[in-house]
C-alpha cells in the first residue's frame, strides 16, 4: 500500500470543497494534486483527461460528457479541453447552493485560468499546491536532513518511494515536461535550446533576473525568452519573486529574482547528484536561498496567503524575503550557515529601520541550524523546519 504523506493543504480543501461549488487546484506537474483530491474526496467520481478519448469527447461533446461523468466529480488535468467549462458552469447554474459538484485540477496556469475566469468565475474556489515543504517531507517518517532535502527536493514520489533513485527521476521529469507540456503550450522550435534555456536560468536561481543576458547566453531572442519565461513560471518550474516597491523607496530596485521552483530539480539541473558534489559547490548558497524561498512560498500558498512574499534591494543592500501583510512586515535571510553570527542580521536591522516604526513584527536568518535561539535585537536563527512558525 502507498504510503500517505499528510499535507499541510488538506484541511484547506476539505473547507473550500464543503463551501464552493467548484473548486480549482493547480501546481506543477508531480506536486502530488491528483493524489491529493482521490486520497480526501473517496466520494467523488474521477475522469483525467490525460486520456485522449475523454479529452476528446469532453472537448467536442462536453454535455454528453457531463452525462456520463455527473457530480461530484474530479477531473483531472481540465485545461485539456477548454470547451467543458462553459458546460460545467450551467451545471453548476441549474443546481444553486450544491457545493462541492466539481474539483478540477491542472498543471498548465493560463489555459487553466483562463476557463475560470471566462465562464466559473464567482463559482470557483482557487488553491495552489506546491510540492512538499520539509515540514511535510519530515512526516514522510523518514529521517532527513536539511541538507539532504536540499538535495532530493520536494517532489511527493521521491519521499513516498526512498528507493526511487532522485537524479533519474529528475531526468524524466524534465524529457516529459519538455515533451508533453511545452508542445501544448508554446511551438518550441528546438527542444534542445529549451532545455539549455532551462538550465541556464538553473545557474541564474537565486538572482535578480536579466532577460538579455539570458537569451544572450542561449543564442536567442529577447522576446523568444520573455515567452520561454513566462511558459516555465505558468507551469510552475519557476518563480519569479517581484521586490517590494512603494513610492515612500523609490530607489529599491525593480528587477524580480528568478528561483527554481524546486531546490531537488534545480541541483538535477545544475549536475550536482550528491551531498558531497553539494557541500564545496560554489553554488551552495544559490541552492540553500532556492529552499528556503520554496519553504516561504509553500507555507503561504497553503495557508491561503500567496502573493504576500517579496524581496528588498537597494543599490547597496539587499534582504532575501519581505512578507507583507495588513501593514506588517517580517523580514527573513537565507544563510547557509549552521552557527549564523549576529552579523548576519546586519542588513535586517538597517532595512527594518527604514519600514514605519513598529511595523516590522519578526526578524529570522533562516539557517541550518537545529534549534532556533536568539541572535539579538529581536532576530531569531530559524532551522528550516520552522520556517511555517514565522507565519504564525
Amino acid at each position: 500500500m502507498r504510503m500517505w504523506i499528510p499535507r499541510a493543504l488538506e484541511p484547506v480543501l476539505l473547507r473550500t470543497v464543503g463551501q464552493r461549488p467548484v473548486v480549482v487546484v493547480t501546481g506543477a506537474r508531480q506536486v502530488g494534486k491528483t493524489s491529493l483530491v482521490r486520497h480526501l474526496l473517496a466520494q467523488h467520481r474521477y475522469v483525467s483527461l490525460d486520456l485522449p478519448s475523454e479529452a476528446e469527447q469532453a472537448e467536442h461533446d462536453p454535455a454528453s460528457f457531463l452525462q456520463r461523468h455527473p457530480p461530484p466529480l474530479i477531473l483531472d488535468e481540465v485545461q485539456y479541453a477548454p470547451a467543458v467549462f462553459r458546460h460545467l458552469k450551467s451545471v453548476v447554474d441549474s443546481r444553486r447552493g450544491e457545493s462541492g459538484l466539481f474539483v478540477l485540477t491542472g498543471s498548465q496556469l493560463f489555459p487553466l485560468m483562463r476557463g475560470v475566469s471566462e465562464s466559473l468565475a464567482g463559482r470557483a474556489g482557487i488553491l495552489q499546491l506546491e510540492a512538499l515543504s520539509y515540514a511535510e517531507a519530515l512526516g514522510g517518517h523518514r529521517p532527513l536532513t536539511a541538507l539532504d532535502f536540499s538535495l532530493r527536493g520536494g517532489f511527493p514520489e521521491l519521499h513516498e518511494k526512498p528507493q526511487l533513485d532522485g537524479p533519474d527521476f529528475y531526468r524524466s521529469y524534465v524529457t516529459t515536461y519538455l515533451e508533453r507540456d511545452l508542445r501544448v503550450m508554446l511551438n518550441v522550435g528546438s527542444l534542445r535550446d529549451f532545455e539549455r534555456f532551462l538550465r541556464a536560468a538553473a545557474l541564474r536561481s537565486a538572482q535578480l533576473l536579466n532577460k538579455a543576458e539570458l537569451a544572450r547566453d542561449v543564442g536567442i531572442s529577447p522576446p523568444t525568452a520573455a515567452q520561454w519565461l513566462s511558459v516555465l513560471a505558468a507551469s510552475g518550474q519557476i518563480v519569479l519573486l517581484e521586490p517590494w516597491f512603494s513610492n515612500r523607496t523609490r530607489s529599491l530596485v525593480k528587477t524580480p529574482k528568478l528561483y527554481l521552483a524546486d531546490s531537488g530539480l534545480l541541483c538535477a539541473l545544475l549536475s550536482v547528484q550528491t551531498v558531497a558534489e553539494l557541500l564545496p559547490s560554489p553554488l551552495v548558497g544559490a541552492v540553500w536561498e532556492t529552499v528556503v524561498a520554496s519553504e516561504l512560498r509553500r507555507a503561504l500558498a497553503h495557508a491561503g496567503r500567496a502573493g504576500e512574499l517579496f524581496f528588498w534591494r537597494e543599490r547597496d543592500r539587499e534582504v532575501d524575503f519581505l512578507l507583507h501583510r495588513g501593514g506588517r512586515f517580517l523580514l527573513a535571510e537565507a544563510k547557509w550557515t549552521e552557527s549564523p553570527h549576529p552579523r548576519n542580521a546586519a542588513n535586517l536591522l538597517v532595512v527594518a529601520a527604514q519600514l514605519p516604526k513598529g511595523s516590522v513584527r519578526r526578524m529570522a536568518v533562516i539557517c541550518r541550524c537545529r534549534n532556533r535561539y536568539p541572535l539579538g535585537n529581536g532576530v531569531e536563527a530559524i532551522p528550516l523546519a520552522d520556517v511555517k512558525s514565522l507565519l504564525d
